[in-house]
């Protein structure tokens, strides 16, 4: 094996995970002298899946789309919905597995082991910018 091919194998997965672009944020500081109100900070909240979107058409973006935050949900399940969502049928659970676990590992779903079953849900991983100062009342 060449090295240039482990490298188109890394390049291939990290395709898999684009990232929406991230909005500039502006922020000025306030002169020591100056007292500022604090009703002229503005504080946004988000949260990471924002910014997240996987590449089209792969099994990616298939378990992005059917799992959810609120309940667990185990392969059988995760399957069904894929199928049902993007008329795509998976025989094999073990071609889904790399992909979720990646997804595990990275942090952004959470994992439960239940009687012998897996179950897994998104995580919430909510971003708190800093504090912008609200020109418009000055």
């Amino acid at each position: 094996m060449v090295i240039g091919d482990k490298m188109g194998l890394f390049a291939k997965i990290k395709s898999l995970f684009v990232k929406k672009s991230v909005p500039e944020i502006i922020t000025t500081t306030a002169k020591t002298t100056d007292i500022i109100d604090r009703d002229q900070f503005v504080f946004n909240y988000g949260n990471v899946w924002q910014y997240i979107k996987p590449k089209e058409n792969t099994q990616a973006e298939h378990v992005l789309s059917v799992i959810s935050f609120d309940d667990w949900q185990n392969m059988d399940e995760i399957r069904k919905r894929i199928k049902d969502l993007f008329c795509i049928e998976y025989k094999h659970e073990k071609s889904l597995y790399p992909y979720i676990k990646t997804l595990v590992d990275i942090g952004l779903l959470e994992t439960n082991s239940v009687g012998g079953k897996r179950k897994w849900r998104k995580k919430e991983l909510p971003i708190k910018y800093p504090p912008i100062v609200n020109s418009s009342e000055k």
